[in-house]
């Protein structure tokens, strides 16, 4: 696929008829970092995506949002806001396309979602990552972005804990 670099992305709110298309980019870039010891179905019941069918009662009414990056009408990249408390929220979905990375859309996702936290009133976020090795890309991206190791706060798969206050910039 040859993607001409002057192609106008944009960021919008997700939209309930753009929910197939998210799950099929997320599903390309799992099988990307997991496609050698997963099969499709086993990477479907580790991540059954029931979030993302729930996008308004997960996310938009509870404190939260869902971004999705756009190439023309194609869903190329996401990112959203979910809330743990009152004080403290989690940057979850940030899954870019591999020839989106790099080129600073996920730098934009992440100033949206992060400065979308402070207006909420949130003090800190959150994220987890399944594994450092195979997503060391995002764990380099994430630490960029101010993001430090902190101790579990989950009872899921991952093994990547990170925080970063939220102050006024």
């Amino acid at each position: 696929m040859h993607h001409s670099p002057s192609a106008v992305l944009t960021i919008q709110p997700l939209q309930s008829e753009q929910i197939a298309a998210v799950k099929q980019m997320i599903m390309t870039v799992w099988s990307e970092i997991w496609g050698d010891v997963l099969t499709p179905a086993e990477i479907r019941e580790l991540d059954d995506m029931q979030d993302i069918n729930h996008a308004r009662s997960h996310y938009f009414d509870n404190g939260g949002t869902f971004l999705v990056l756009l190439e023309a009408e194609q869903v190329v990249g996401t990112g959203a806001i979910r809330k743990l408390d009152d004080a403290i929220c989690e940057l979850k979905r940030m899954w870019l396309l591999q020839a989106y990375r790099g080129r600073g859309w996920g730098q934009q996702l992440a100033d949206q979602l992060l400065d979308f936290a402070y207006q909420a009133g949130y003090q800190k976020v959150r994220l987890d990552l399944a594994d450092a090795q195979r997503q060391a890309p995002a764990l380099n991206f994430y630490q960029k972005l101010g993001f430090y190791p902190i101790d579990r706060y989950n009872n899921g798969l991952c093994t990547v804990f990170m925080e970063k206050a939220l102050a006024k910039t």
